[in-house]
């Protein structure tokens, strides 16, 4: 995937991904602006379909979705080989990328400014920002997606702020759900007995035994210096008050062998996998790993090897007021997972009370994106945050290249900052996503459009609560790395929009992002000004109701 700068010598930096409102994400259920989003299953008529260009190096693979191509139809199957295919648009017209559901990296910056530090640069991922909201994208009445997408005007120059919707449809408490098989990895080194680590932990695993169905399942691995299975797979029913006793009996030893830990689990979880059940690792850790493998390298490939086999996906709960933030993605990334981070037992409870039990069941596996933006409109682009999540754009239809995996009830929201052509009219974007069937692994896909028409309004016109609240998520990230996204107002301005916003809807997540603003503004002093994207054109790298 690559982007276009419009400016001679201007940097270049490809931005990739997107990612789901994860299991800490907070619903926002109220419309977007400038909406003109179209939900479509995408065909592969005769035309349709391009090959990729081959002079990358890429490998001419069932090709891309062109601006414009993607027309109402079925779900579409993989292209069959053979047919005639069209050049495609030049590559810095497309942004692909493997759909993801972290949110950890909002929930330690939250934590870390609270405690008086600004954030260090390189944990701050906005896509992770953005995803802890949850907007209320139309849901699908099957599995698979909902696409949606709008935009608004954002500053001068002809740039505007275009987000692109996903969602799952939610999952029904009491309905019928395939079971679950949970192996629960547990670190109880010396680092984890500091107040909200292994204490928080033993709370939300006590939580959760009395939540799970009893034809679930669960395991328990603890790690320090060498990991121990304290309980195999074990049906839920049958053992819940063994299963608290286990969990009531965790103690702090020593180091923080991550790697043994991980391997532990990844081997009970094989050993007790069930059939047609929801087969996941959960690792809890503060992921400063200092004993066996400390590098995510060391300990991929075995999780690699685990979920191609199996399908057995890892999910990472971080805490900690120290935390490893890139080996936990790293290790949940290669695990087609996703990470959140708790730090108070009212995050913990609505991570493993009220969402872990419904959000088992999977809607779609491999999940990816691709946006194709229409050269006669669009003049330069840039995706906000998902560098980890690239995909190259002749991959897009490579159902042997990993995307995400995405569970029932959640959204993933991808954010652009585009400038238009002076003058524009018609087709801005086709936001096309690509799936595998989570029961019989056939291939699906679906799109939506917005246009040139749809971006006229400001961003901050009106009371248009959805898209503002994942603007502001995106400029408060990109501000904490210090980026320069076209048209930013500043933190005291993203501060009192929030404020609003919360002020009107009664939220308080919405309210803890405005805390949060706050807290960086005073720690970066009044010294820090606003970015000014617009005016730095040639530096652009281009190409509770809410929860």
């Amino acid at each position: 995937m690559s982007r276009q700068s419009t400016a001679p010598n201007g940097r270049r930096r490809a931005r990739f991904g997107a990612t789901i409102a994860g299991l800490l994400a907070a619903g926002l259920a109220v419309g977007g602006c400038g909406a003109s989003g179209e939900t479509s299953d995408a065909s592969h008529a005769e035309g349709g379909r391009t090959a990729p260009d081959t002079s990358r190096g890429g490998a001419a693979s069932p090709g891309y979705v062109a601006p414009g191509t993607a027309t109402p139809g079925a779900d579409a199957d993989a292209p069959e080989e053979g047919e005639q295919r069209t050049r495609p648009p030049a590559p810095d017209y497309l942004s692909t990328f493997a759909l993801d559901v972290d949110t950890a990296s909002y929930g330690y910056a939250r934590r870390t400014l609270a405690e008086g530090r600004l954030p260090d640069p390189s944990t701050v991922r906005p896509e992770e920002f953005v995803n802890s909201f949850r907007p209320d994208y139309p849901r699908p009445a099957d599995n698979g997606f909902g696409v949606s997408l709008d935009g608004a005007r954002a500053g001068r120059d002809g740039w505007s702020l275009v987000r692109v919707g996903l969602a799952t449809r939610a999952a029904d408490r009491s309905g019928e759900r395939p079971p679950a098989a949970l192996t629960f990895v547990v670190d109880i080194s010396g680092s984890m007995a500091e107040p909200g680590r292994l204490d928080l932990v033993k709370e939300s695993l006590g939580l959760l035994a009395g939540e799970l169905r009893d034809d679930d399942s669960m395991a328990l691995v603890t790690f320090s210096d060498e990991a121990e299975t304290r309980l195999p797979m074990t049906r839920v029913g049958e053992s819940r008050g063994r299963i608290r006793e286990v969990v009531e009996a965790l103690e702090t030893t020593s180091s923080t062998n991550v790697e043994a830990g991980v391997r532990t689990g990844y081997d009970v979880a094989v050993e007790g996998r069930r059939e047609g059940a929801t087969n996941r690792v959960v690792l809890l850790s503060d992921a400063l790993a200092n004993t066996g493998a400390t590098e995510a390298e060391a300990i991929l490939s075995r999780i690699e090897e685990e979920r191609r086999q199996y399908g057995i996906t890892l999910f990472g709960v971080g805490v900690g007021s120290d935390y490893g933030d890139d080996l936990m993605e790293k290790l949940a990334d290669k695990g087609d997972g996703h990470t959140t981070y708790v730090s108070t037992s009212a995050q913990a409870r609505k991570v493993f009370v009220e969402q872990l039990p419904t959000h088992v069941e999977l809607r779609a596996r491999d999940a990816k994106a691709q946006v194709a933006f229409d050269r006669g409109t669009v003049e330069s682009f840039r995706l906000i945050g998902y560098e980890n999540r690239e995909v190259a754009d002749e991959d897009f239809r490579n159902d042997s290249v990993d995307g995400g995996e995405i569970g029932a009830g959640h959204t993933v929201t991808a954010l652009y900052a585009v400038k238009t052509r002076p003058g524009a009219t018609g087709r801005v974007a086709t936001a096309t996503v690509r799936w595998l069937d989570p029961a019989t692994r056939a291939p699906k896909e679906r799109s939506g459009t917005v246009a040139a028409e749809a971006l006229t309004a400001g961003i901050w016109d009106g009371g248009h609560d959805s898209l503002q609240l994942t603007a502001i998520a995106a400029y408060f990230a990109d501000a904490l790395r210090g980026g320069d996204l076209p048209g930013d107002p500043g933190l005291p301005a993203l501060a009192e929009r929030a404020e609003a916003i919360a002020g009107r809807s009664g939220s308080a997540v919405v309210r803890e992002l405005a805390e949060a603003v706050r807290q960086a503004e005073r720690l970066r002093g009044p010294s820090a000004e606003p970015g000014d994207g617009a005016s730095r054109e040639g530096e652009l790298r281009s190409g509770d109701p809410y929860s």
